[in-house]
């Protein structure tokens, strides 16, 4: 079975669902926000802790942290008509699908060169 596709979009920061007919439809997102609530500090901090997938920031890191936007430039490029046209099937926005797929490829061998 296959997990259908949702048409997201922004509006105020709040995400909604775009309907065939144009219509928004406000998204709920998974977060159990009143269990969080419920949380004190610590065990928040402990459940970050034991967070497999990333160790959590120490202050000195996010003191240093930058939001980095890098520049978008255009180039000129050639692609397998199959590989474009993939990309142009799943929607509006292919290029900056085609841009992520190319960043993650670059994050994962930037980080084996270090």
């Amino acid at each position: 079975m296959t997990k259908a596709k949702v048409r997201a979009v922004l509006v105020d920061g709040r995400a909604y669902q775009k309907k065939p007919d144009g219509s928004l439809v406000p998204l709920k997102g998974k977060t159990d926000w009143a269990r969080l609530d419920r949380q004190s500090a610590a065990q928040v901090e402990a459940v970050a802790a034991r967070d497999r997938d990333s160790a959590p920031m120490t202050d000195v890191e996010w003191a240093a942290a930058a939001v980095v936007q890098p520049q978008k430039v255009s180039v000129g490029i050639k692609l397998d008509d199959d590989v474009l046209g993939w990309f142009k099937s799943q929607g509006k926005g292919y290029q900056t699908r085609i841009n992520s797929v190319l960043r993650r490829y670059y994050e994962a061998h930037r980080k084996v060169a270090r």
